[in-house]
């Protein structure tokens, strides 16, 4: 059906890669591009035998004439960026300099600030619409699979969503003092940031992981969950009608917030420049560097996620609440595709969006966030590709 370039080589775009090729009736055919070409030439080797067609290229993403080049050397169909968020925005101009769809999972964010919004890739809406394209913003699963429960909620039962709590829960252990189950980086600058939350038309903002509640999940049982500002709650708080809040949680353990502190403290997550032996680094770039790779911790994590929405609204004139979640198994994702489930639930999410664009299902000329299409279709691959969900009426809910 379609070619696909991936750019990226991490544990996200591993899963995805391996998804790809479950499906190749869509992935005829992919290309895996990275900086380091041996990552890429490490998962083609995995995937030998596949149906689907699988090349590699070496590619820095920064540079938007190297991806227009490979773009027009291996002439995809769909662009999926599966690399850092700082690229968004060279990826995007290089498939309108080739004509080709667009789709990631994760906000544009420059390297000096975190921002966490959507504003840069907004921007790029009318060129987008003006060329015919689409591109798809956030096809992971926070921001992602969480957009499409709204948008599924919405669509079938609720008349209006008064309230959301998306909650990521991660009951995993990796047996490490200290790591991230992402991107360090990425990681650690969305929770040093302040939290942030929508409520009756403004945004209320704390301090960093100040507020804290104790839920009991599904499956995994009572967790500390904290307020955290994420980038799904902004385009959320547009698409979704009569929304009156919306706020994201997520879990950490005692252990893994003292470690953070005890970094925060001694200057370790900073991401301002410091002169280091006659060159200028950047802190969290080298505590990224000697903390493990999360790419790494999947024959060592066991247990599950839970992440899901609670929402709270009115249907046919009468209150109603739903909780829509799914459960996610650390060594099953591991036994399957030889990644944790961190990388599993956002990788999964990013091949079910390149396969409804490829399919036609969700194609229309412009810039989207995943709650703007049809949620039915990504709902039914979601059960069908590893993430099933489940739904109850009666949560227990967040005050």
């Amino acid at each position: 059906m379609g070619k696909a370039l991936i750019i990226g080589a991490g544990g996200v775009a591993s899963v995805a890669i391996h998804k790809c090729c479950q499906n190749p009736d869509v992935f005829e055919e992919i290309c895996i591009a990275s900086r380091t070409l041996e990552k890429c030439e490490e998962i083609k080797n995995k995937l030998a035998g596949s149906r689907t067609k699988i090349h590699t290229a070496q590619l820095d993403a920064d540079y938007t004439e190297e991806v227009i080049n490979l773009i027009k050397s291996f002439k995809p169909d769909i662009v999926m960026n599966l690399a850092l968020p700082y690229q968004d925005l060279t990826i995007m101009d290089a498939c309108l300099a080739t004509g080709v769809d667009y789709l990631d999972t994760a906000n544009y964010e420059p390297p000096d600030v975190a921002k966490f919004e959507y504003k840069w890739q907004w921007a790029y809406r009318e060129k987008f619409a003006q060329a015919g394209l689409t591109a798809l913003l956030g096809s992971g699963f926070d921001p992602g699979v969480t957009g499409v429960f709204c948008a599924y909620a919405q669509k079938h039962y609720f008349d209006e969503i008064h309230s959301i709590d998306i909650v990521d829960a991660n009951a995993g252990d990796h047996g490490y003092p200290f790591a991230t189950n992402f991107n360090p980086e990425i990681n650690i600058r969305e929770i040093t940031a302040n939290g942030r939350y929508f409520e009756n038309g403004s945004w209320v903002e704390t301090a960093p992981l100040s507020v804290k509640k104790v839920y009991d999940l599904p499956e995994i049982g009572p967790k500390s969950i904290y307020l955290m500002y994420h980038e799904e709650l902004e385009s959320l708080a547009i698409h979704i009608k009569g929304i009156k809040r919306i706020r994201f949680w997520m879990t950490f353990s005692d252990n893994y917030l003292n470690h953070l502190h005890v970094l925060e403290n001694v200057g370790m997550t900073s991401i301002e420049p410091i002169e280091f032996e006659g060159r200028q680094i950047i802190p969290l770039q080298f505590l990224k560097a000697i903390l493990p790779d999360p790419a790494s911790l999947g024959p060592r994590t066991k247990g599950k996620t839970n992440i899901g929405c609670i929402m709270q609204g009115i249907k046919d004139g009468k209150p109603r609440t739903y909780y829509v979640y799914n459960v996610c198994d650390h060594q099953e994702c591991y036994a399957e595709v030889g990644s944790q489930a961190i990388s599993y639930t956002t990788g999964v999410p990013a091949m079910i969006g390149a396969m409804l664009m490829l399919k036609g299902l969700w194609k229309k000329p412009g810039v989207f966030n995943v709650e703007e299409f049809d949620p039915d279709p990504f709902m039914e691959a979601l059960n069908k590709c590893g993430l099933p969900w489940q739904e109850s009426f009666l949560p227990t809910l967040l005050d």
